[in-house]
């Protein structure tokens, strides 16, 4: 497994399959606070999960590492941090998924560090370009990193209706 050492304690690898529910709780409670969410947590990770909003992450063999992708987590001492992921949309796109990296981390470089790692796997497969999906409004942080790193919008590409959609040619 190739584990890339940003600092003394900090690692980005490829998630293992046992892991998976953990990532899928720091994503639902880092949106939580990201989305304002007036529901206590439990209530609200028991919402998305019945609606399947983290769908891809269930059957994460399939969607990311069968298809094309990768999904990473970034660790502090061996503590899940950050999430990130890449899937084929088809043979020259590929899309950048669930990017999250917990508050206390945010400021501090390590979310460029994760998308680098994640735009030179996509590099490296041969994708032309990479898209994302993201709330120009309550993720203004990550759509002003994404505008920085060079991403652009372009119409919606899928029925998402509240985000919006950028590209970047790789």
């Amino acid at each position: 497994m190739l584990v890339m050492k940003i600092q003394d304690s900090i690692e980005i690898r490829r998630i293992e399959l046992h892991e998976v529910s953990v990532a899928k709780g720091l994503i639902y409670r880092v949106a939580h606070r990201v989305f304002h969410d007036t529901r206590l947590l439990e209530e609200s990770m028991a919402f998305f999960e019945s609606k399947g909003t983290l769908h891809d992450m269930d059957t994460i063999q399939e969607t990311y590492f069968e298809n094309g992708g990768t999904f990473l987590v970034m660790t502090d001492q061996d503590q899940i941090i950050g999430t990130g992921g890449i899937r084929k949309l088809d043979d020259t796109t590929c899309e950048l998924k669930r990017v999250w990296l917990l508050f206390e981390y945010h400021g501090k470089g390590l979310g460029y560090c994760l998308i680098q790692e994640l735009l030179a796997f996509a590099r490296g497969k041969g994708y032309q370009r990479i898209r994302l999906e993201t709330d120009r409004n309550d993720q203004s942080r990550a759509y002003e990193l994404y505008k920085r790193l060079g991403f652009y919008e372009i119409p919606r590409y899928s029925d998402n209706e509240d985000d919006v959609a950028m590209e970047m040619i790789l």
